[in-house]
C-alpha cells in the first residue's frame, strides 16, 4: 500500500508530533526525530524518514518500540486500554469477537511468542481474518528472534502507512 501523494509540512516539531506522533504506537519520538523544517514532498518520503529514524535507533530503543505495542486480543484489549487506532485495527480482523476457545489459543500463543522473542507479536492485522492472525502467530512464534525482530519492524511500517493513509483521508475530508 502506498500513501497518497500530498506534501506534508508542519510549522514546528511540536505541531508535527501532535499531528503524526501516534503513527508509531506510544512512540512520538519517531515523529519528533523525523520532523524537517522544510516538510516532506509526499507521504512516502515522510514514512521513509520515520522508518529511517527507527532503523537508526539503537537496538534497545527499537526493542522499546516493539514492546510499546499491545498484544493482539491481549490484556489491554480486555480492559479497554488500547489506543483508538489499535482498537479499530484489532476489530477489523475480528479480534474483538473471539470465541472462548479462540481467546484461549491467542492467550497461549501470545505468551509463547513473548517468552521466546521478548516482545509482543506485531502484525498489520487489517490484512488478516481471525483465522489468519492465529495461523500467522503460530507460524512466527517458531522463527528466530532475529527474523522476528526484522518482521515486527516491517509490520510496524505497514501499520504506520495505514494509519497515515487514514489520517490524510480524514484531513482531506475536513478540508472540504
Amino acid at each position: 500500500m502506498r500513501p497518497p501523494s500530498v506534501a506534508i509540512a508542519a510549522p514546528d516539531a511540536q505541531a508535527f508530533v501532535s499531528m503524526f506522533g501516534d503513527l508509531f504506537e506510544h512512540s512520538p519520538w519517531v515523529a519528533a526525530r523525523a520532523w524537517r523544517p522544510e516538510g516532506f514532498p509526499d507521504a512516502v518520503s515522510m514514512i521513509e524518514a520515520m522508518m529511517g529514524v527507527v532503523e537508526a535507533a539503537p537496538a534497545e530503543e527499537q526493542l522499546r518500540l516493539l514492546r510499546a505495542h499491545p498484544e493482539l486480543a491481549g490484556q489491554e484489549a480486555l480492559v479497554g486500554a488500547l489506543t483508538p487506532e489499535s482498537e479499530r485495527e484489532q476489530a477489523s480482523a475480528g479480534l474483538d469477537r473471539l470465541e472462548p476457545r479462540e481467546t484461549e489459543a491467542v492467550r497461549r500463543l501470545n505468551a509463547a511468542y513473548r517468552d521466546r522473542h521478548g516482545f509482543p507479536f506485531i502484525l498489520c492485522v487489517r490484512h488478516y481474518t481471525k483465522r489468519g492472525v492465529l495461523a500467522e502467530l503460530e507460524r512466527r512464534t517458531r522463527r528466530s528472534t532475529e527474523c522476528e525482530r526484522e518482521e515486527a519492524l516491517a509490520q510496524i511500517a505497514f501499520i504506520a502507512v495505514e494509519r497515515l493513509e487514514k489520517r490524510l483521508g480524514q484531513m482531506k475530508k475536513h478540508a472540504r
